[in-house]
């Protein structure tokens, strides 16, 4: 049963989580990626827990499908063996710090001089121009600079982070699309490409109205908890026993839900009437609705409102999620074997279904060199040579 990336191969060169994201994602939907390390230490998501016999289950989620081999490139014998590989490859990818891949001699150009279909993608925090490019960064310095922390979180409280690294996984997800945009691009034309994927950038890119409210109004957007600026009613509610989330976005949903709770002059109060009344008169609004729902328990909404076509949702603990029937039906959980771990794990599978295709984990992660001999004599270096550099530290 062939994936539609088999046939492609990348050379990872990233660490952390941003790049690893996006080759896993090319991984799973059959390209070859060769994950590359520092011989001795590895990726640093090695040293990250959750840990089970003193083997990263961090690492072992975001390199799965992946072979590895480790690569010193501050040798000249390394760097030989990184340009012997990019005569095979189609993709590299890296997220170093801005400059060290130039420093280490394998600017873009120097690639297409090896390799003049090789795509090449990056991930920075600030892009490749611009005064803070040479910057490092994190995903929580992404999420303050971008904007998102300071309408994340509620009105009488501090900016605050989202819970994942959203700056990270957008940033590789969209350098995954721009892969497979380059490499459509690649069968037209013959030519590789250049990918340039700020953290800065990507999350300022999914910031939407909020933007939008700067640069057509000159507002300057705050913190409303898990209210929506444009949509009202669309929050979290507490009910009898807990609390749920609800999203009205139509006047026509509005109007179900107060003829429902027997208050239907409510459809046509001038307070309320309108989505953008309802959103100027929230404060007021939310109390009445939340009274009501206070007499019922969120298992009884759930059926109200499910019924009624209005998006309904309850607040899941990460276990409850885990375990839920949906997920579980959609088959969002894989069961992975990992060498060096002697344990079966579960994982987040890939949202990507593709009707007739694989949707599990042909392979766990790699363990540090794994595939050292088998790709370098692939690549013609022999027996000899291969003992010889894994002696000398060289891999």
């Amino acid at each position: 049963m062939r994936k539609p990336l088999e046939g492609i191969r990348v050379l990872d060169l990233t660490q952390a989580y941003s790049g690893p994201f996006c080759t896993m994602n090319l991984a799973d939907h059959g390209a070859e990626v060769i994950k590359i390390e520092r011989p001795g230490t590895g990726d640093q998501t090695r040293a990250w827990g959750p840990f089970k016999n003193d083997y990263s289950g961090y690492f072992a989620y975001i390199n799965r499908n992946k072979k590895g081999i480790t690569i010193d490139l501050s040798t000249e014998e390394g760097k030989q063996i990184l340009r012997d590989l990019i005569k095979t490859a189609d993709v590299i990818c890296e997220n170093f710090k801005v400059g060290v891949m130039e420093k280490l001699g394998f600017s873009y150009e120097n690639m297409k001089a090896i390799n003049p279909k090789i795509i090449y993608g990056s991930i920075s925090g600030f892009g490749l121009e611009g005064p803070l490019a040479k910057r490092t960064c994190y995903d929580i310095v992404a999420q303050a600079m971008s904007g998102m922390m300071s309408v994340t979180g509620f009105k009488d409280g501090p900016p605050c982070k989202i819970g994942p690294s959203v700056g990270d996984n957008y940033s590789g997800a969209y350098l995954c699309m721009g892969i497979l945009m380059a490499l459509y691009q690649r069968e037209k034309t013959g030519e590789g490409q250049r990918l340039d994927i700020s953290m800065m950038d990507t999350l300022f890119s999914v910031m939407e109205n909020f933007v939008m409210e700067y640069t057509m109004e000159g507002k300057t957007p705050m913190r409303a908890g898990n209210q929506d600026p444009s949509i009202a009613p669309f929050d979290s509610f507490e009910a009898k026993d807990g609390g749920f989330v609800m999203g009205c976005g139509t006047d026509q949903m509005f109007a179900n839900l107060v003829t429902t709770m027997g208050m239907p002059e409510l459809i046509t109060d001038p307070l309320y009437s309108t989505n953008y009344a309802r959103c100027v008169n929230y404060e007021q609004l939310k109390p009445t609705l939340e009274n009501w729902f206070k007499t019922k328990t969120v298992a009884e909404l759930e059926e109200i409102l499910v019924g009624l076509g209005i998006p309904f949702g309850n607040i899941l603990t990460i276990p409850q999620a885990a375990e839920h029937p949906q997920l579980r039906g959609r088959n969002m959980l894989w069961s992975v074997t990992q060498p060096g771990m002697d344990a079966t794990i579960e994982m987040p599978g890939t949202p990507i279904k593709m009707h007739g295709k694989e949707d599990k984990c042909s392979k766990a992660s790699p363990q540090l060199g794994e595939d050292n001999d088998a790709i370098l004599s692939e690549i013609g270096y022999s027996a000899e040579k291969i003992k010889e550099y894994r002696e000398k530290g060289i891999i």
